[in-house]
């Protein structure tokens, strides 16, 4: 296949708007010490420090329980931010952080603990000026979540009396997943309205916060040749990959309760699928964008029992048995195929394939449309007719984020034949650079009070209702099958025969 690469002459044409400041705040990051804090979370400080995006006043304390000094703290900090940070390390911007970060040693689900914290937080707002905006991070492993929220509450910390009225400070930030199921969800949703406001709550889903996956709705709605092809009419299906190269590394204990439906499906690719499939927005805000994903998730087509088995293939990689902290008898998948259908005008007839797996053979996420084929062949003959293949728009978010379009043309020569190219975009070539992470983008949103990157009440219960009844009719059923696959492949076979029923080929993991 040849292949035509769109070179910009110089950089992107880019529409500035006024930047939007944010206010002095303190945050507060229950198990700062974690995986998450050092790879994702303080680099993504520095980064936002680096850029000139974090306020003068702003102060961090982290929480952790190992932990005896804020020197031990800094310490671990100081080796994690310049090896997990996009970019090249500056000592200075460091210099300029680092006095900013405090410490408090301690149980986030015992009250002592919040005690101090709330004795800090009164420190920074005398000193930082951070007037009651406290940002409490919790990235700590699930089942503490209800936990770490009623000492928050039982505390003061959220000051519950006043935010009920609808005041957006202070704001808590969780980790997905959110919830274990439906029921599990509901009552952690429950447990936060009782305590503060919706309007405070950001339920973290990462990729929301990909530059690539935010782009999804300008590409769609900021291009006039595109949207009007994105329906039943035009579009034969779509698929949602999110591969991955590496197993689960120390996370044994965490994904043998969790699995690849809990951990990556249920959140991740919904809500990329909800991007691809909602309607045109009234605005472009928090409100709007989340009511137009809401209703996808109202229209997925539920897939219960019998059917289980029909339209989900779920598969585990050999060796993950041997796994550090995993049973040897353990039947969580590590793959996962879904074959999911919206029922509404749009998109009813368009299957929409879905498949995440760990140990596979590159590490690939992306969205592919596959339009339909051509109606009728002009070309006068059989053999020039089989060679034009379907247009494929091809959206990358990670790695070499970008977007491709491969289309037929004619080769060169006194014969007809006919090839295809594929036209390229690519966000480093054109915006000198690759693009912020995902958490730089989630943190200034919750300190600017900007919900759009986060995951709704409603939306998150409604992932959990199409979901739960995919894990029952798997969990309930100990003859239900999980497919081995080998490492470094592309997954189970009968995740191919899922879509050859339907005469449709996954694009090669690659």
């Amino acid at each position: 296949m040849e292949q035509i690469r769109i070179e910009h002459p110089g950089r992107a044409a880019v529409l500035t708007s006024e930047v939007r400041k944010v206010s002095p705040c303190a945050l507060v990051i229950f198990g700062a010490s974690g995986d998450l804090s050092r790879r994702k979370l303080m680099p993504a400080i520095y980064n936002l420090a680096r850029d000139g995006a974090l306020p003068e006043s702003f102060n961090l304390i982290g929480n952790c329980r190992s932990l005896s000094s804020c020197e031990e703290f800094l310490g671990i900090l100081r080796e994690a931010v310049p090896r997990f940070s996009r970019g090249p390390f500056d000592e200075s911007v460091w210099e300029k952080v680092a006095p900013r970060i405090g410490h408090v040693t301690g149980d986030p689900k015992q009250p002592d603990t919040h005690a101090k914290l709330r004795d800090r937080l009164l420190e920074a707002d005398r000193r930082y000026g951070t007037s009651g905006k406290h940002l409490f991070y919790i990235a700590t492993p699930p089942k503490t979540f209800l936990q770490i929220i009623r000492q928050l509450g039982d505390s003061g910390l959220l000051h519950a009396g006043v935010n009920k009225s609808g005041a957006a400070w202070p704001r808590v930030l969780i980790e997905k997943p959110f919830g274990h199921d439906l029921a599990s969800a509901r009552r952690l949703n429950d447990l936060l309205a009782e305590t503060v406001h919706e309007s405070q709550i950001y339920r973290i889903d990462h990729y929301l916060g990909k530059e690539t996956v935010q782009n999804i709705l300008v590409f769609r709605f900021g291009n006039s040749i595109f949207e009007p092809l994105w329906n039943r009419k035009h579009v034969d299906y779509m698929e949602i990959t999110a591969a991955e190269e590496i197993g689960i590394g120390r996370r044994g204990a965490f994904y043998d309760e969790t699995g690849v439906l809990r951990d990556v499906v249920q959140n991740h690719m919904l809500q990329v699928l909800a991007l691809c499939a909602m309607e045109p927005p009234v605005s472009h805000d928090a409100g709007g964008i989340r009511d137009e994903k809401t209703k996808v998730f109202r229209q997925l087509r539920g897939i219960r029992g019998e059917q289980a088995r029909r339209d989900v293939v779920l598969g585990q990689y050999r060796g993950y048995r041997s796994e550090p902290n995993v049973a040897p008898d353990s039947r969580m998948p590590t793959y996962a195929a879904l074959k999911v259908m919206i029922d509404n005008w749009r998109w009813q007839g368009v299957p929409f394939y879905l498949r995440a797996g760990k140990r596979l053979a590159t590490r690939m996420t992306e969205i592919a449309i596959s339009f339909q084929r051509i109606p009728f062949c002009l070309f006068g003959r059989e053999n020039v007719c089989r060679t034009v293949e379907k247009n494929i728009l091809t959206i990358r978010i990670q790695p070499e984020e970008g977007i491709s379009l491969h289309f037929a043309t004619k080769v060169p020569g006194e014969d007809l034949s006919v090839g295809t190219v594929t036209m390229d975009f690519n966000y480093s070539g054109v915006f000198e650079g690759p693009p912020p992470e995902a958490y730089e983008h989630l943190l200034l949103g919750c300190m600017r009070g900007d919900q759009t990157l986060f995951a709704r009440r409603d939306g998150v219960e409604l992932q959990w209702q199409f979901m739960t009844p995919v894990l029952e009719a798997w969990e309930s059923d100990p003859t239900a099958p999980i497919c081995t696959y080998e490492q470094g492949s592309s997954g189970p076979s009968e995740a191919d025969e899922l879509l050859a029923r339907s005469g449709h080929t996954w694009r090669e993991i690659k």
